[in-house]
């Protein structure tokens, strides 16, 4: 099955291209059993599609469809389960919602024929390294592509993750892909890099990544974080469990990952993304005239 013309993508790069200065919002729509953040509750394709309706109402730039779930010591599924999981949703998204909407898969063929129901990006957590076709079908369809940063693989990744230069390894691993991707004859402009917040990587890790995506800038691509919902929001919280319980604290990564210059934001919770964005970039218009100017006026 080949891929299908994408008139949406074109509209999904010209989002990111053209954006203000807020981020784009990037809701998740999880087809699975097991997800960690809402504990399966849209693997239903009914609940699903009604869930992407409701995102989309919130206010979603973008829909993130996975059938697999990537929590920590997750197994993977089967081709044909992961393909009857997001086949349906996506197919019946795309009836009725003209925003974009992007398979997260690392596999090619659940990609193609996501691709074929009406999907326009990839968001692959491998950066196209678990399946070697998936490169050439990126440059087949010509879509943007999502390259995640994972030490490991879901099964093993919070096994005692360890690094000796945390940032400059994730660096160098972007640096990597993104050269893999050009020799293969994807360009730059449809590259987007996403660390991996939670993805083999230490609560003090997810912070220092928060604190520091600046130093991503220069690669000169487009960076998207997902710290929605992660472990590390419930342990600095005292142990708040995965779901909505996590929801205020997730606002305040967001709040940082915008400051350090994210484009791209990976949430459950897309009306309270939109409200803080809302806010913060209201406030951000305004003058700022620093501490001198500040001293001056009292």
């Amino acid at each position: 099955m080949k891929p299908a013309n994408h008139p949406q993508t074109n509209d999904f790069l010209s989002l990111l291209l053209k954006r203000t200065r807020r981020p784009l919002i990037m809701g998740i729509i999880n087809v699975t059993p097991d997800s960690f953040a809402d504990g399966g509750q849209f693997f239903d394709h009914a609940a699903a599609i009604n869930q992407a309706r409701s995102l989309a109402d919130a206010g979603a730039d973008i829909l993130d469809v996975g059938g697999e779930s990537t929590r920590p010591y997750a197994e993977p599924v089967s081709l044909q389960e992961e393909l009857r999981r997001v086949l349906p949703v996506i197919e019946a998204i795309k009836a009725e919602i003209t925003i974009p909407v992007s398979i997260d898969t690392y596999k090619a063929e659940v990609a193609r024929a996501a691709l074929a129901a009406g999907a326009s990006v990839i968001n692959d957590i491998s950066a196209l390294r678990f399946d070697p076709e998936m490169v050439h079908l990126a440059r087949e369809a010509q879509v943007p592509v999502i390259l995640m940063h994972m030490q490991g693989s879901p099964r093993d990744m919070q096994v005692n993750p360890q690094y000796h230069d945390l940032l400059g390894e994730i660096k160098a691993f972007f640096r990597e892909r993104l050269d893999f991707a050009l020799s293969h004859g994807l360009s730059r402009e449809r590259l987007i890099l996403d660390p991996g917040i939670g993805f083999g990587k230490t609560f003090d890790h997810n912070l220092e990544i928060l604190n520091n995506l600046h130093v991503f800038h220069d690669l000169g691509c487009h960076l998207l974080v997902g710290p929605s919902r992660k472990a590390f929001i419930g342990h600095l919280l005292g142990g708040v469990p995965a779901g909505e319980g996590r929801d205020v604290g997730t606002l305040a990564a967001l709040a940082m990952a915008v400051i350090r210059g994210a484009h791209i934001l990976r949430v459950h919770n897309v009306a309270y993304a939109r409200q803080f964005l809302t806010v913060l970039e209201a406030i951000r218009e305004k003058p700022f005239y620093g501490q001198a100017e500040n001293r001056r006026a009292s």
